[in-house]
């Protein structure tokens, strides 16, 4: 089992993430969505496509765009269509 946490709070956790390039992508329906705020932020992967951010609260602690999903992702990449990521602000194991 695979946990995404913050602050003590766990975010996500599933046994089906799928690593792209280090990182852990979880599927959307393991992720538990009310510490999570849809930033403007947005990058673009010449392979993957446009990411969307998200801030994460959690316990009164909060880390602004350390949570991103492709939501419309390009076709190399559609395999994490809508999983999530974290950056290490976020403990993932």
């Amino acid at each position: 089992m695979t946990t995404a946490t913050f602050n003590g709070v766990t975010l996500a956790e599933s046994d089906e993430t799928v690593i792209v390039e280090g990182n852990h992508y979880f599927p959307s329906a393991s992720v538990n969505w009310d510490h999570f705020s849809k930033t403007d932020h947005s990058t673009r992967c010449p392979w993957k496509g446009d990411a969307t951010y998200y801030d994460v609260s959690a316990d009164g602690e909060s880390k602004s765009n350390v949570a991103w999903q492709y939501e419309a992702p390009f076709e190399k990449a559609a395999h994490i269509k809508d999983y999530v990521a974290f950056y290490p602000a976020v403990t993932v194991s």
